[in-house]
């Protein structure tokens, strides 16, 4: 079919000319429209099947082409064409309009190609990575998160994240976060427990960050997590053998050295009794004995209370409490005060012995670092939580609070291996407040008489 071309069409066709390098001429009256090569077979017939669709239907054609420059180069078109016809209907000539978006076809092509290797990057990484928009909806599940949890980014794709992996008890605590990460530039580190396809749990330690949107507003979340599973559980383990052989030699110490040590107190004792009796100047001898004996099971009961703190019975950790605060007071000089009303009762010694070190870290930074006069001491417990709470009047926190101290990180460390959280924080008026919130299954709490 030959098409006329209306003779103000001449500048038209000198674009294209310049365009492709090529004559004017080149693109006169062609005898058929798809003679303009194109790089494969399939545009072509993609290119005739919507010229013929403009033919029959009268339609506009919308679409992108490429087509081979005489030089070799392939350019992109966005055309915008349409058929005019005469009064009764024959085709008259094509009247439309060509963007050259080579430059933005180049640009979707390197944009692909970026996501292409940040896909790739994403699914062969280790760490678990999932993007979230500000509603908690996933939007990316890398191949880590598929392996760890068991379910396909088709299956959680949309899906709020606490529905399919939070434990319910939980959601409201990961809804403040994602709140808190949005609201902040900085990275929010955190540990949870993700509920797998087969019903089992997985601990994943998390790194999240908000990542802004072109009016400043949050676009997505960001998380990056680590399985520390296995890890944990060695570290419990390695924790409870180094537990245990503590409290032996601390009982050894106790039971075993401390009272050799107390028959040897009591033979000198009547040793330098008889001495003295007989009025022999060896009995001084005999006193001084006796009194660096004693000072040695002194001694042994400091050293074996420090390895075992809290002892093996219900009690043990309010009397072990108990006692710290009186040391306080008696050593340095400090009011600090024991309170636990209604008493609670801890079976768990190992339970017992992280809190007994943590409220004993807390104590010691409050009379070293804050130069606290007065300091509270607190237990209380409900049906599967407890709270043990260390408040000074101190000169309290700084502005800024720096978290690597080495007893801050053991006392954090010691409330995750209890499957507690540890929060350090300003008084009311002034001072400090340590609290550490734990689970007990197994509580028994007695009330007064």
């Amino acid at each position: 079919m030959k098409l006329e071309i209306p003779a103000d069409a001449e500048a038209v066709l000198a674009d294209l000319a310049s365009v492709f390098q090529a004559q004017a001429h080149d693109f006169a009256s062609p005898e058929d429209p798809s003679e303009a090569e194109l790089p494969n077979v399939e545009a072509k017939y993609r290119a005739l099947l919507e010229q013929a669709e403009m033919f029959l239907s009268g339609k506009p054609l919308r679409s992108a082409y490429r087509v081979m420059a005489r030089d070799g180069r392939v350019i992109w078109f966005h055309c915008d064409a349409k058929m005019m016809r005469h009064r009764d209907g024959r085709p008259w000539f094509i009247h439309g309009i060509a963007f050259d978006i080579t430059d933005l076809k180049e640009t979707e092509r390197e944009l692909q190609e970026e996501r292409n290797v940040l896909s790739a990057l994403l699914d062969t990484v280790g760490a678990l990575v999932v993007v979230l928009d500000p509603e908690g909806r996933i939007m990316r599940f890398n191949r880590a998160c598929e392996t760890v949890t068991g379910y396909d980014f088709a299956e959680v794709e949309g899906r709020y994240v606490w529905d399919l992996f939070i434990r319910a008890e939980e959601a409201g605590e990961l809804k403040t976060m994602l709140k808190y990460v949005s609201s902040t530039d900085a990275a929010k580190e955190y540990e949870s427990q993700w509920i797998t396809r087969d019903g089992s749990t997985r601990l994943i330690s998390w790194s999240s960050t908000a990542l802004p949107g072109p009016q400043g507003n949050p676009a997505y979340i960001i998380a990056t997590g680590i399985d520390i599973t296995e890890r944990k559980h060695l570290e419990k383990k390695i924790l409870e053998v180094s537990a245990r052989e503590q409290r032996r030699i601390g009982q050894d110490l106790h039971d075993g050295l401390g009272q050799h040590l107390t028959g040897i107190a009591f033979m000198s004792k009547v040793q330098q009794q008889k001495l003295s009796e007989k009025a022999l100047p060896e009995a001084a001898d005999a006193a001084k004995i006796v009194r660096l004996v004693n000072e040695a099971i002194h001694k042994t009961r400091e050293l074996a209370r420090g390895l075992l703190p809290v002892m093996s019975d219900a009690h043990g950790l309010m009397s072990a409490l108990q006692q710290g605060a009186a040391e306080v007071r008696e050593v340095f000089g400090v009011d600090c005060r024991f309170q636990c009303d209604p008493p609670v009762q801890i079976n768990d010694i190992d339970l017992g012995t992280h809190l007994y070190h943590i409220a004993q870290e807390a104590m010691n930074n409050a009379i070293r670092h804050g130069k606290a006069r007065t300091i509270r001491v607190a237990l209380r417990a409900a049906e599967s939580q407890g709270e043990l709470t260390v408040a000074d009047d101190g000169q309290g926190m700084p502005a800024v609070m720096e978290n690597s101290g080495m007893g801050l990180q053991i006392m954090n460390y010691r409330a995750r291996m209890i499957g507690g959280s540890l929060e350090i924080g300003p008084a009311a008026e002034a001072g400090t407040v340590v609290q550490c919130i734990f689970p007990i299954k197994k509580l028994q709490r007695e009330v007064a008489a």
